[in-house]
């Protein structure tokens, strides 16, 4: 299976980071090593000093596609969760500046804490769903899938165009603004609409 991952697809976070808004979609992948669930804790790598979150809608696709076009595209996903895309900052800083791939970044042993899955037709419109990510109580980021730059339907249509899409594979949606650096001890709870699908802490 692929972890199929979109950067800067929320308008808000491509400005706090500091990139100009994408022409089309940023793609990424992780390892499947980098898969956490069951709301196993996340231990902090002693290769970075800046770990942050990024909470992000994930799509499960589950059918075989290639060349999908965007109105087909429900067609090949039937459920969706909240993951984490973790990131080590100072890696991904260093690497963008120096104009290298930066996958060292975000593809580390457990990068991908992902929730539970539930099914798509729990809600009205996938294009219209709020989440939210709560660190020790607090609200860190907050957005609706209406605010993404690409939609799921047309980041199903563009990446199917390079790689043929599998049962299983994931696809992390992007993230908003809001993202921050962990610290050991945090506990994370991620709510779909109101649903808590992800809450896992950091060691």
């Amino acid at each position: 299976m692929k972890i199929i991952c979109i950067g800067l697809n929320y308008r808000e976070h491509a400005q706090e980071m500091g990139w100009d808004l994408p022409r089309e979609p940023v793609v990424f992948m992780k390892p499947d090593s980098a898969l956490l669930k069951n709301n196993k804790p996340f231990f902090l790598p002693d290769f970075s000093e800046n770990i942050h979150y990024e909470v992000e809608v994930v799509v499960k696709i589950s059918k075989l596609g290639k060349s999908i076009a965007s109105k087909f595209a429900p067609r090949y996903f039937d459920e969706v969760t909240l993951g984490i895309d973790i990131t080590a900052r100072d890696i991904q800083s260093r690497q963008a500046a120096a104009g290298y791939p930066w996958e060292l970044s975000k593809c580390f042993d457990g990068a991908a804490p992902i929730g539970t899955f539930v099914p798509v037709n729990t809600f009205k419109d996938t294009g219209d769903i709020n989440f939210r990510l709560e660190i020790n109580d607090k609200i860190v980021q907050k957005s609706n899938t209406s605010d993404m730059i690409f939609s799921i339907n047309e980041i199903i249509e563009y990446v199917s165009k390079f790689f043929t899409l599998k049962t299983g594979d994931l696809i992390f949606t992007g993230t908003p603004s809001g993202v921050g650096q962990l610290k050991r001890n945090d506990h994370l709870i991620a709510y779909l609409a109101e649903k808590p699908l992800l809450d896992f802490r950091i060691k």
